[in-house]
């Protein structure tokens, strides 16, 4: 069974809408992308859709709570690919989950990859190449001899628990300048 992909939405309408008209857009192609899976596999349940994903990934099918959890910073800095592609793949990894033995296969496996070609008409692409700089949160600046390296929350704490990194181009131990914090 080969298909197209989605119809694509207007960019020009995705440009103009406010945050809560994007989200409840992408519920839509969400309910759009399971319905195109519903085609195949009648039985598969519509996944609930979240905007709390944080971090460098821009979304997340989410097996254990039934749904899919898309990273809102990166909805809003990248509405058109959000919607021709990230949508179309979370739902796809949705679908594989609950072929028979899903739970068992690989995340972007064989299965999941004749998914997004021949269910959604799409290259299957692993990662998203979007700037993820307002998506991170890495507030705390470390210097080594060549460059300031910023580190999220997390990293820090770890840092200040006693976990050492090193530059990978100078190979000097990072250390922690609040004034370069932002």
């Amino acid at each position: 069974m080969k298909t197209s992909p989605l119809p694509p939405w207007p960019a020009d309408e995705l440009a103009a809408m406010s945050e809560t008209a994007l989200q409840q857009a992408a519920r839509i192609r969400v309910e759009q992308a399971w319905q195109r899976c519903c085609e195949v596999y009648p039985s598969l349940p519509a996944p609930t859709v979240w905007f709390n994903l944080r971090g460098a990934s821009a979304g997340q099918a989410h097996m254990g709570h039934g749904g899919v959890r898309l990273n809102p910073v990166l909805l809003r800095e990248n509405r058109t690919a959000f919607f021709d592609d990230v949508i179309p793949h979370e739902v796809a990894h949705w679908l594989v989950f609950h072929l028979a033995n899903g739970t068992r296969l690989k995340p972007h496996g064989q299965e999941w990859k004749t998914v997004m070609r021949d269910l959604f008409g799409l290259v299957p692409r692993v990662t998203h190449r979007f700037d993820i700089q307002q998506a991170q949160s890495a507030p705390y600046g470390y210097h080594c001899d060549c460059r300031v390296h910023r580190f999220t929350p997390r990293r820090h704490a770890l840092a200040v628990n006693g976990r050492s990194y090193r530059c990978r181009h100078c190979a000097k131990t990072l250390v922690y300048k609040p004034e370069t914090a932002l």
